[in-house]
Order: C-alpha cells, then sequence, then structure tokens
C-alpha cells in the first residue's frame, strides 16, 4: 500500500510542476508568480514527502512463514531441516543471536540441534565436533557463531564446515561461487538486503548503488550480488582509503551503510529520493533504558528519512532478514539432500 501511495504522489507532483511550467509560459505576468508558486510547491514537497520506512521485520516473518510451509511439505518426505549452532563460550551479544536462531527455528518448524561449549574449548575439540557434525546426515546446515575465543582460528573452524552445509555462506567455496555466479548457499545480511530491495518495489536495474563498507560478511558480498544480472546495478564500493565520500554518496540511488560506526551517513551525504539501507548496528550509552544503552546504526536516521525515498531502521530493518534468510539456507541445504 505505502509503494502504491508514494507512486501515486509521484505522479501528482510532477503532473502540478509540468502544469505550473506551462502555464508560466502565457505571460510575463504568470511567469513571476508562478516561478514564485513552483519553488514554494517544491520546498512544501520537499518537507513533507518525508521516506517509507523499510519493515524488516515484517518482511523477515512473511520470509520466515514461506520457510514453515516448505519446511511441512519437506516432513511429509521424510526430511526434517535441522540446523547445528555451535557457541562458544558466554558473550553477551553472540548468546542473544543464537537465542534469536533458535526462536526462529522453532517457528518455521525445523530441528534445533543447538551446541553450547564453554569458553575453555580448544581449537581441536571444536574442529572435531564440526567433522562430527558434518558426517551426521540428518544435520543440514552448521552454523558456528562468531567471534570465537582468541585462542581459536577462525579461518580453520570456517575451513572446517563443509561447503554442502556452510548455510552462513562464509565458506571459500561458497564465495567463490558468489563470485563467479555459481549456485551457492548467499552470505544471509546481504541476500536480506537484496530481498528488502525486492519486496520494497525498489528499482535496481541501471541504478547507482553505493556500499560504504568492504566487509566480507557485508559490504564486499551485497556489492557482488547488486552487479548479478537480476539486480544489475552500477556499484561503487566506499572505504577507509575513500576520499570526498559525500560527493560519491550523493550519487547513490541506492545507499546501503555498513561500518560500523554511528552517524557516518549524514543527511547532506544522501541524494534526495534515494534508498537508504542501514546495516550498523551500534550500541550507545542511554540512561533511559533498562540496559543502560541503545540500539543505533550508521546512519542519522532522523534527518536522513526527511531527504531519502526509503529508509531502513536500527532495530527492525537488515537485522531480522539475517536470520530470516539463514532459515531460507538451510531450508534449502535440505532440499538438495531430497533432490540427491
Amino acid at each position: 500500500m505505502e509503494i502504491s501511495v508514494k507512486i501515486l504522489y509521484n505522479i501528482i507532483h510532477q503532473t502540478v510542476i509540468i502544469y505550473l511550467f506551462w502555464h508560466s509560459l502565457s505571460t510575463t505576468e504568470n511567469q513571476n508568480k508562478n516561478f514564485q508558486l513552483q519553488f514554494f510547491y517544491i520546498d512544501f514537497w520537499e518537507k513533507t514527502m518525508a521516506a517509507t520506512i523499510i519493515d524488516g521485520f515484517e518482511i523477515a516473518r512473511q520470509v520466515r512463514e514461506e520457510v514453515a510451509n516448505k519446511t511441512a511439505e519437506l516432513k511429509t518426505k521424510g526430511i526434517n531441516p535441522c540446523l547445528a549452532v555451535i557457541l562458544v563460550g558466554e558473550n553477551p551479544a553472540s548468546v542473544s543471536y543464537v537465542t534469536g536462531k533458535q526462536k526462529a527455528l522453532a517457528e518455521v518448524g525445523m530441528l534445533d540441534k543447538s551446541i553450547k561449549l564453554p569458553e575453555s574449548t580448544t581449537e581441536e575439540e571444536l574442529l572435531n565436533l564440526i567433522d562430527e557434525l558434518n558426517k551426521d546426515d540428518s544435520v543440514h546446515g552448521i552454523l558456528v557463531q562468531l567471534p570465537l575465543p582468541k585462542h581459536i582460528n577462525e579461518q580453520k573452524v570456517i575451513l572446517a564446515i563443509s561447503p554442502d552445509k556452510d548455510v552462513d555462506g562464509f565458506h571459500p567455496v561458497s564465495v567463490g561461487n558468489l563470485v563467479i555466479g555459481n549456485k551457492s548457499y548467499l552470505p544471509c545480511t546481504p541476500h536480506g538486503i537484496i530481498v528488502l530491495l525486492k519486496k520494497m518495489g525498489i528499482e535496481t536495474d541501471g541504478k547507482n548503488a553505493v556500499v560504504i563498507g568492504r566487509s566480507n560478511i557485508v559490504g564486499k558480498p551485497v556489492a557482488l550480488l547488486l552487479t548479478r544480472r537480476e539486480c544489475n546495478a552500477t556499484v561503487t564500493i566506499c572505504h577507509t582509503g575513500t576520499k570526498n565520500l559525500a560527493e560519491i554518496t550523493k550519487q547513490a540511488d541506492i545507499l546501503i551503510a555498513a561500518v560500523g560506526k554511528p552517524q557516518t551517513v549524514t543527511a547532506d551525504m544522501v541524494k534526495p529520493g534515494a534508498a537508504v539501507i542501514d546495516v550498523g548496528v551500534n550500541r550507545i550509552p542511554d540512561e533511559t533504558k533498562k540496559s543502560g544503552f541503545r540500539l543505533v546504526g550508521d546512519v542519522d536516521f532522523e534527518a536522513v528519512k526527511e531527504i531519502a525515498s526509503f529508509i531502513t531502521p536500527v532495530p527492525r530493518g537488515v537485522g531480522p532478514m539475517t536470520i530470516a534468510m539463514l532459515m531460507q539456507n538451510t531450508l534449502e541445504a535440505a532440499m538438495e539432500k531430497l533432490e540427491k
């Protein structure tokens, strides 16, 4: 409904501008009056047309509902999708993320094989566990919650997971398939961003997309996905070495911020009418909150929403999509077994 209303508003907006322009050509007196009216109207339009807020929480719910329906169908064929989530230690953020994944697994009707290990777990013990899960045909996906304790090499752990069960999309084989466009499990957050754009009807074909951040988890993979034919965007990646960042971001029809620093994107950096996707999740002190902090993104939300056409909030924006796409990947892993 929001998309339809915005399209209608844009049609009305363009119609009024065209009428005022042609009417102003009739006489010199009309020119002066109508030019003044045009400036007043454009100023009024820009001040009243705030962005459509992209409800990632609702879109993620829709994705999970679709996954739940397909999971139920798969169960009738004797396959119960199963995800093994491994948590090492008691990192509060990691515990919270794993709890969210467990809730999603229960919601979509998948088997939850969560394994919690103490901080003292050795690298060898963890690698042996992953090997066991790789060989377990009842397990379709394996996810090791990052970050790991410092004494464990994360790259060794990622490499140990079978590409067939790499539902996080982090294994080099998965990354390589992403680069060359082969079928693979797509990284959850970048895939979730693409789904958000599609669900909201945000055009990507031929558009300028700017990604701020070059991480292996979000920045690089989302840039690759945007360049695929099904998106067909022209992509620029910005990072700490980028000069005149604002000049580049102001050219973006689609602006994705994935830096992990509050207020990275301010209103003066955004092209009017751009779609702004905020991937950042930052904790800042807030004495009014029971937790003592509140979550904000990388974007100055209140200011930018007055300029953008679409914007994701933090929380309830990109975050919920990450877990939803993890459920999607686990389902696909189980379906692969059915096809074999």
